[in-house]
């Protein structure tokens, strides 16, 4: 007993020496897991793309890995953004676009970045003043025409909205249903805007009777109705998107030195849509969050957004693709809707649209 007790003693002795020693800091073994990556979680739609080498980077430059949460089309990702914000299952937004805007502001689901990109962001894209959203990119829905078709039965192109009424243009037309396609949507928006509320009924009841044709997406309009496709419809005029007719002849079998289709850009015409990105409110990545809003905003991922999403960047800086330079048509003055306007009659104004057009 007596010689435990000394040695304990003497143990306890040494160790208070060796902390003297050691200016009382405690060693440390180094853990296996201090260079492991963080995990970003960025939620978004399911039309989100990069090129992986810049993905790649932005990883390797931050020591972390990016997780995609591709959650549908914009509203039912900002749906799940919403139900979720009390435990928010991502760090980051993209995606949100100026017609669901007010209600993602509305909802408070983002924190405030005042990002040093922004200094290189086009002010016309700055829809929020207070940076809870910052725009990344836009594009313009319009209607897209088969110059071949317009051109072999020598017909003009429409020169404004209410020119959709002419009978020489009776059936020419695919739409897609606004309740079910984000581009149907735009353009029922761009009627609102031209006719307003009190109007845009009685154009959209007049156009029926000119034999407007309506489908719920994108691709059934595009692949399938319209006549300058590859399915050879009967629609020489399809609702699109402005950067269509530089995609024809970039993803075309055969080079070719023009673009099949092109774009119908008249004022009021075409309505713009403008993409937000935001850091989502309670994320435990702040810092990290921060640097890939700014690696959105800056020159090589806006320069590779043209190609991955036909959209225009936002950063003022960056170059287009040549293909876009020379085919793609912006609209000087498209169509325009208060975006707290938007907000709250949205689903009024579809339900309304498909009571006067599809019953």
């Amino acid at each position: 007993m007596k010689i435990s007790k000394l040695l304990i003693m003497v143990t306890s002795l040494m160790v208070i020496m060796f902390s003297a020693c050691n200016g009382g800091r405690e060693t440390e073994t180094p853990s296996v897991e201090d260079n492991q990556p963080s995990v970003l979680n960025v939620m978004t739609h399911d039309s989100f793309a990069i090129s992986e080498n810049l993905i790649a980077n932005f990883e390797n430059e931050n020591n972390v890995e990016i997780k995609f949460v591709l959650s549908g089309d914009t509203g039912a990702a900002l749906n799940r953004a919403i139900l979720t914000k009390e435990s928010p299952q991502a760090d980051v937004f993209f995606g949100v676009d100026n017609t669901f805007l007010s209600r993602a502001l509305e909802e408070n689901i983002f924190e405030i970045y005042n990002s040093p990109m922004l200094v290189n962001i086009d002010n016309s894209l700055r829809l929020d003043p207070e940076n809870y959203a910052l725009p990344v990119d836009f594009g313009d829905v319009c209607i897209n025409y088969d110059k071949a078709y317009f051109e072999e039965n020598q017909l003009s192109i429409p020169s404004s909205l209410s020119d959709l009424l002419l009978p020489e243009y009776k059936g020419l037309l695919v739409v897609e249903n606004p309740a079910t396609s984000s581009p149907g949507l735009a353009f029922m928006l761009a009627t609102i805007a031209e006719f307003g509320e009190d109007g845009y009924l009685d154009f959209w009841t007049d156009l029926k009777a000119n034999g407007v044709v309506v489908v719920n997406d994108w691709e059934s309009a595009y692949y399938s109705n319209f006549s300058a496709s590859a399915g050879k419809g009967n629609q020489p005029m399809v609702v699109s998107y402005g950067s269509s007719p530089p995609a024809e002849v970039i993803f075309s079998e055969t080079p070719l030195d023009d673009a099949p289709t092109a774009s119908i850009i008249a004022p009021n015409t075409c309505f713009r849509q403008i993409e937000f990105v935001g850091i989502l409110k309670g994320t435990q990545q702040r810092e990290l969050a921060e640097k890939f809003v700014d690696f959105l905003l800056d020159v090589p991922f806006q320069e590779d957004l043209p190609l991955q999403m036909f959209v225009y960047p936002a950063n003022e800086k960056a170059q287009l693709p040549p293909e876009f330079e020379k085919f793609a048509q912006i609209p000087d003055q498209p169509a325009k809707l208060d975006l707290d306007l938007v907000s709250q009659n949205r689903e009024k104004w579809i339900q309304d649209w498909t009571l006067v057009v599809l019953r």
